[in-house]
């Protein structure tokens, strides 16, 4: 089957489902999107054409195409990716964004919980070589996604402990925690479309803000003064997240959109006691 008869098994031209065959015909025979359009008379062996039905087979299934290649671009790092993990979006690169444009000191001390991929953490550590990163996920075989992602950037110098939230954490203060965590209510209408990726990255009780209250209530004992934590959260979670921070007693409580204008971040500073 030549090339451009491939790429027309699936979607309309101007869809979306053809713009991820073309993702995975690219990754499956090393070709950018220009070189396939200009190659379309082009035989694909027998083992491309293989590789090419069994991908577009597992997203017709609804596996995200992350899941099919393996890996997901994210901040400047292409990341290995598994069905242990969820899939980086780019709208958590906003969290990045925000991180960087803080006042922090040269050789902060931060930490990522429940890393997932280690997108956060790799890409400020990528960033902020001075920094002293640790990444905690609950699952074992999530934070060895993290950690084999470290190793494939040379990100030496982030370390990586498992537990749940800061069960996982040795005796120290940070000048920073950041985290990504489950904040999606387990009657959101969305789930439906999420179903490949893990649940328990996903979803959190008390309407998706129960894991964001405990990380806030809690860092107040890991926290230098000055510090900061910021988290990512849903899109219509921006003025609970807000309150939490307040009552916990932080200062300079604040949101940041998303590249949709949505509400998507919030951070606060803890000014010490």
């Amino acid at each position: 089957m030549k090339i451009a008869e491939a790429l027309n098994l699936r979607g309309d031209a101007d869809s979306y489902e053809r713009q991820e065959a073309i993702w995975l015909l690219e990754y499956i025979v090393g070709m950018s999107a220009l070189e396939l359009k200009y190659r379309g008379e082009q035989d694909l062996t027998e083992d491309q054409l293989q590789q090419y039905r069994s991908g577009l087979q597992r997203l017709e299934q609804g596996e995200p195409l992350a899941y099919v290649i393996g890996s997901q671009p994210f901040w400047t790092l292409d990341l290995k990716v598994t069905a242990d993990t969820l899939v980086p979006r780019p709208d958590t690169e906003i969290l990045v964004e925000t991180v960087l444009n803080l006042t922090l000191p040269e050789q902060c001390s931060m930490v990522d919980l429940g890393t997932g991929t280690g997108a956060i953490a790799l890409a400020l550590a990528s960033e902020r070589p001075h920094w002293q990163v640790l990444a905690t996920d609950i699952y074992l075989p999530t934070l060895q996604v993290a950690q084999e992602n470290a190793q494939r950037h040379h990100l030496q110098q982030v370390k990586f402990a498992c537990g749940a939230w800061f069960d996982a954490i040795p005796v120290q203060k940070f000048d920073l925690i950041v985290s990504n965590p489950p904040y999606i209510d387990p009657e959101d209408e969305h789930m439906a479309q999420l179903g490949a990726e893990p649940l328990r990255a996903l979803v959190a009780d008390e309407h998706g803000l129960a894991d964001l209250q405990i990380i806030v209530r809690h860092s107040v004992d890991w926290l230098n003064p000055k510090a900061w934590v910021v988290l990512e959260h849903g899109y219509d979670q921006s003025t609970a997240v807000c309150e939490i921070f307040a009552k916990a007693g932080f200062d300079q409580i604040r949101t940041v959109q998303d590249y949709g204008q949505n509400d998507r971040v919030t951070l606060a500073q803890w000014l010490g006691e």
